[in-house]
């Protein structure tokens, strides 16, 4: 197999079948410098143009690492140019399938300015129409602002590369040592990889993605039947929960559960469901997850981590770009605490507040555990509907230490009257629900169907904020 048709025969694999149209087949390098006039250049190392996944419009690119390393030149760079101007204009996905050594040497200052053409187009159509990144091969330098620019990320979890400096490059660092460019490392640690795995596991999971998505910020009409029970009642789900990425599959309308930067800040899920046929983001605390037995495997602290914040956050913003609901499963009890996350975590959980305070589409939050302290506040405690299950509590800390303090000095019987007092008083669903703060308490069975029939009123929802270019912060 050559490269080049390594390149198509990726575009093939991911879209429908037969539905490919290349655009700028015949285009190559114009530079003669450094041998250039002599060196064959196809497509200039890229093959773009259209096609559909699932019968909707997507435009593609993908780079030919046989062909002077998949590097990008000014001719490299017009193509990926002229298909976001396209996708821009027709309102379709973009998604680049990048394996490339980096910016044309031979082309110098020419190559840079391209690579900042790229970039300029990348950011104009941005919150226009989503855009996909796809990292199979080598992806370093100012390339990996490309990913970085993305609204989603895949990559190969053997053969990818993806990097601002090589391991080797960073002092006291070797690739052995700790390798900067894995999937395993730009997923876990720097939250830049949304799923990874091989070609096949990720072009199943890119049309998925793209099944769930609008088209464009302005498509209004991204709806399907629902061929799922509305009113499905759902056994356990209160205990599935602690684990939103199995519980959200049986909340969903037919299973239909996406989960984004799956390795990153795993004490936050985010991702997309269905819903009565539409789109619906979600965040959720989670505190522990599963293996296929059922048996518990990982175990996490009710809590807000700065990574958390950063990974919810993000997931808003996308998610109110392109008018999709949001919906939020909040158990948390505070903040974590270490000298590491007190130096981000103020500025991570103001993020967090600043995303879900201008955030405009409709907004559901749901508790379904302990909500305590200003880490409550932050996760979507001014949602447009608020419920819960009848055995959450909310409030400004748990019984028990609220007693500590009000009942300093106090005997050990007395407090814990106190705690207990307290607890009827403030922490209760019903405490919370007198003073307004819940609107509804649902037994935990019937969440799907109380959760459709509030987004099913919020359909209309119009909001506007004050007038001004963006927010400062």
């Amino acid at each position: 197999m050559s490269s080049t048709s390594q390149a198509s025969q990726r575009i093939a694999a991911l879209l429908d079948e037969n539905s490919f149209v290349e655009i700028g087949a015949g285009v190559t390098s114009r530079s003669t410098d450094f041998g250039l006039k002599q060196e064959d250049t196809p497509s200039d190392g890229v093959v773009t143009g259209y096609g559909v996944i699932g019968g909707n419009l997507v435009y593609v690119y993908s780079q030919d690492s046989g062909v002077l390393g998949g590097s990008v030149g000014e001719m490299h760079a017009r193509k990926i140019a002229h298909i976001y101007d396209l996708a821009v204009r027709m309102g379709a996905p973009v998604i680049g399938i990048i394996d490339s050594t980096g910016m044309r040497l031979q082309e110098a200052s020419d190559a840079l300015d391209s690579l900042g053409t790229i970039y300029a187009k990348k950011v104009e159509a941005s919150g226009v129409v989503p855009q996909i990144s796809v990292v199979f091969g080598n992806c370093g330098g100012g390339l990996a602002l490309i990913p970085a620019l993305s609204d989603f990320t895949f990559m190969d979890d053997k053969k990818g590369k993806l990097f601002v400096n090589s391991p080797n490059a960073i002092k006291g660092n070797y690739e052995e040592k700790c390798d900067t460019s894995a999937a395993s490392f730009q997923g876990a640690k720097a939250g830049l990889v949304d799923v990874a795995g091989d070609e096949g596991t990720i072009f199943a999971e890119i049309r998925n993605l793209v099944s769930m998505l609008p088209s464009n910020n302005e498509d209004r009409d991204f709806y399907e039947d629902c061929t799922d029970d509305l009113n499905r009642a759902m056994d356990n789900f209160d205990g599935a929960i602690a684990d939103p990425a199995l519980a959200l599959s049986q909340l969903a309308d037919n299973g239909s559960f996406f989960e984004t930067k799956r390795d990153f800040a795993r004490e936050m899920v985010t991702g997309f469901i269905k819903l009565n046929g539409a789109t619906v983001g979600v965040i959720a605390n989670r505190t522990k997850t599963f293996d296929e037995e059922g048996k518990e495997k990982e175990t996490f602290e009710p809590l807000l981590t700065s990574a958390g914040c950063d990974k919810a956050a993000s997931f808003i913003k996308f998610c109110d770009a392109f008018d999709l609901p949001i919906l939020t499963f909040t158990g948390v009890k505070g903040f974590a605490a270490t000298c590491c996350e007190e130096r981000n975590i103020a500025k991570k959980a103001a993020a967090l507040v600043m995303a879900f305070g201008t955030a405009t589409v409709p907004k559901v939050n749901f508790v379904t555990d302990s909500a305590f302290g200003s880490a409550y506040v932050i996760m979507n405690s001014k949602a447009d509907i608020t419920m819960c299950w009848p055995d959450s509590r909310i409030g400004a800390m748990e019984a028990d230490m609220a007693a500590k303090i009000i009942g300093e000095g106090k005997s050990a019987d007395e407090i814990s009257s106190i705690a207990d007092q307290y607890s009827d008083l403030n922490d209760a669903s019903k405490s919370a629900a007198r003073r307004g703060f819940v609107d509804q308490i649902v037994d935990p069975a019937d969440t799907r169907k109380y959760v459709v029939a509030a987004f099913e009123m919020l359909f209309t929802k119009r909001e506007e904020h004050p007038a001004k270019k963006h927010s400062a912060k």
